[in-house]
């Protein structure tokens, strides 16, 4: 599968079920607010994991690993003030990385 095909697979994903990021963004700003100068994306989507296991009942949401980096990457894109917040590094077939 290339680069563009997990793109859309993930854009998709995202249309179908916006309070992904609506979490994904939540709990990155509430990082930031503490103090927090870089955090890892997986540690965010963990959280949307926990949070959403703990307090929904629907036992097939699943949040692929490989949605995470296009998740740090919309967050930048519409948070650019939070630049190098989150580290990105290329991804296969990708044609340009956001930040370093």
């Amino acid at each position: 599968m290339t680069y563009e095909d997990r793109k859309l697979v993930w854009w998709k994903f995202h249309k179908d079920n916006p309070h992904v990021y609506d979490l994904f963004a939540r709990y990155t700003h509430e990082a930031i607010d503490s103090g927090v100068k870089k955090c890892s994306p997986w540690l965010i989507v963990n959280r949307i994991r926990w949070e959403t296991a703990i307090t929904t009942t629907d036992t097939d949401f699943k949040i692929s690993n490989d949605y995470i980096a296009f998740y740090s990457r919309l967050f930048l894109r519409w948070n650019p003030r939070h630049a190098g917040f989150f580290k990105t590094k290329q991804m296969k077939g990708e044609t340009y990385a956001i930040s370093k």
